[in-house]
């Protein structure tokens, strides 16, 4: 069976007419329905909507959160300092026809707003704190407030901020270097004091150990020299009592002792008289020769 021609050309003109009738809306996007330039209807559900062919257009928005990172600002702190802030924002879509009508979709423009307001905002609380307050604590205060801040000044917008972000706070790199040598010569000074303590330490200890050396060298040169008395008492005692036993052998045997002591070497030389009391017992043992 032949299909006519019209028939032909009819079923492509009414799919594409079916085509031209349908949008699909997934639930990443916001979508507007325009008739004529003129807004009809916006909000959709995600899915499959209908609308008038070559009388209606639909844009769609992104609705996911987007995120705004420019390059980082220079802000002044309440002692007129400079900091450079890196910060960053992210945001959604509230209010679809809102944000249409205020940057006409484009997200550029609705970045640079934004950036603005929270730009301005981040100005103002960074002047009223100093680099300390910043550093210390207050950053997570700041980025809280400047949240809910932006947030309601991107109301008018159409638009939500999610979050607002500082990434890092750093000086300008002349300051950064000045910062940088006061830190170095600070914990250099501190390196010093600590040296100079340690050196102290040092020497107080040394000093003590010295005085304990000594202490103690000289108790015992005394329990030495008490000692050594003790022994040369017991000895004069000892040689006293053998002399008064038997003084004549007590002569004989100290005789007998230098003797040994003072030829105990071949090389030992004495010079006396031949007759000296020295030699008494050296030429008679009894001690009765000529003296």
């Amino acid at each position: 069976m032949m299909i006519p021609n019209s028939v032909k050309i009819l079923v492509p003109v009414l799919a594409l007419l079916l085509w031209a009738s349908v949008f699909t809306v997934d639930e990443r996007q916001k979508a507007i329905l325009f008739q004529f330039g003129e807004i009809i209807e916006a909000d959709y559900d995600p899915g499959l909507h209908f609308k008038i062919p070559f009388v209606n257009n639909v844009r769609k928005f992104d609705n996911r959160i987007l995120t705004i990172d420019q390059k980082p600002e220079r802000f002044l702190t309440k002692e007129k300092k400079d900091l450079i802030v890196d910060s960053y924002v992210k945001w959604r879509i509230t209010d679809v026809v809102q944000y249409y009508k205020t940057t006409q979709g484009d997200e550029l423009v609705a970045g640079r707003l934004l950036y603005e307001n929270v730009n301005n905002g981040l100005r103002n609380e960074f002047g009223k704190r100093t680099i300390q307050e910043v550093i210390s604590g207050d950053r997570t205060h700041i980025m809280n407030t400047m949240t809910q801040q932006a947030t309601e000044r991107a109301k008018t917008l159409g638009i939500e901020v999610v979050d607002v972000r500082v990434k890092k706070v750093d000086y300008p790199e002349r300051v950064s270097n000045s910062v940088y040598q006061r830190m170095r010569a600070e914990r250099e000074r501190e390196a010093r004091d600590f040296r100079s303590k340690g050196h102290e330490a040092s020497e107080r200890i040394q000093a003590d150990a010295d005085r304990q050396r000594a202490i103690l060298l000289a108790e015992a040169y005394r329990d030495s020299e008490i000692v050594r008395g003790e022994g040369d008492a017991k000895a004069t005692d000892i040689y006293a009592k053998a002399f008064g036993k038997d003084p004549e052998f007590y002569k004989f045997y100290r005789s007998l002792q230098a003797y040994a002591k003072n030829f105990s070497d071949e090389s030992d030389v004495i010079l006396l008289q031949p007759d000296s009391e020295y030699f008494r017992y050296f030429k008679d043992p009894t001690g009765k020769g000529k003296k």
